[in-house]
C-alpha cells in the first residue's frame, strides 16, 4: 500500500501583536524561532513543506533561506489566520493527501511529533482528523485529510479549523504525546523569556 501524500503548511504570516515585534525571527538557540519549526517538518519527512508569509516576508524568507521549501504568500494576512490557511491550501498540488497544519511559534515541537500525527492518519478507517494531545488537552499541530480542504476554504476570521474537529468528531482521531511541546506557543515576552531561560 503506498503511503499517503502528506504536506506541512507552516503558517508564518502574523503580525505578532502581542510580542510587540516580529516573534518568527526572533534568535532562540542559534536560529529563529520559524527555522526551529521549518527545520522539523524538513526532518520529518513530509512530501513538501509549505511556508505562508504575510507580514515582514522579507524578513521571513531571509531566516529560512537555503532550505528546500515552497512559498506562498498571503496579502489578506490581516484576514487572519484561515486566510493564511486558505492561502496555503490553494497552493498543494491535487496529489496532496492531508495536510499537517503548523504554527511557525511552537518551537518545542518536533519531528518526532510531527510523524506520530502524520503517521494516525488513517483514512480508511475514517481517521481524517488527527489531533495532538498532553494532559487531556488538545494542541498543534493538527492534520487534515483532502476531504475536509474544500469546508476549510470556506473559514473566516483569526481562527484555525478547530470547528470542524466538533463538526466531524467521529473523523478526530486523538494523538497522546509524551511532552507539552503541542501545548507551548510563543505570544509574549514572557513566554519568549522562558524559552531562552531553558534554551528549549
Amino acid at each position: 500500500m503506498t503511503a499517503p501524500a502528506i504536506a506541512a503548511l507552516l503558517l508564518a504570516a502574523g503580525r505578532s501583536s502581542r510580542m510587540g515585534a516580529n516573534k518568527l525571527v526572533l534568535e532562540l538557540a542559534g536560529k529563529s524561532l520559524v527555522a526551529h519549526a521549518a527545520d522539523q517538518a524538513l526532518a520529518a519527512g513530509f512530501t513538501r513543506v509549505v511556508v505562508v508569509t504575510g507580514h515582514h516576508p522579507e524578513a521571513v524568507h531571509a531566516a529560512l533561506s537555503g532550505r528546500p521549501l515552497s512559498w506562498v504568500h498571503n496579502p489578506l494576512f490581516e484576514q487572519g489566520l484561515s486566510s493564511s490557511l486558505k492561502a496555503g491550501l490553494a497552493a498543494l498540488p491535487d496529489d496532496i493527501d492531508a495536510v499537517l497544519v503548523c504554527l511557525g511559534d511552537m518551537p518545542k515541537v518536533d519531528a518526532l511529533h510531527m510523524r506520530a500525527i502524520a503517521e494516525a492518519f488513517d483514512p480508511g478507517a475514517g481517521h481524517t482528523i488527527c489531533v495532538p494531545v498532553f494532559g487531556g488537552k488538545r494542541g498543534n499541530p493538527a492534520l487534515f485529510g483532502r476531504r475536509h480542504f474544500a469546508e476549510m476554504m470556506t473559514l473566516e476570521g483569526d481562527r484555525g479549523a478547530r470547528s470542524l474537529m466538533d463538526k466531524h468528531a467521529g473523523c478526530v482521531r486523538l494523538v497522546e504525546l509524551p511532552d507539552d511541546a503541542v501545548l507551548e506557543d510563543v505570544d509574549t515576552p514572557d513566554a519568549f523569556a522562558r524559552l531562552v531561560a531553558h534554551d528549549i
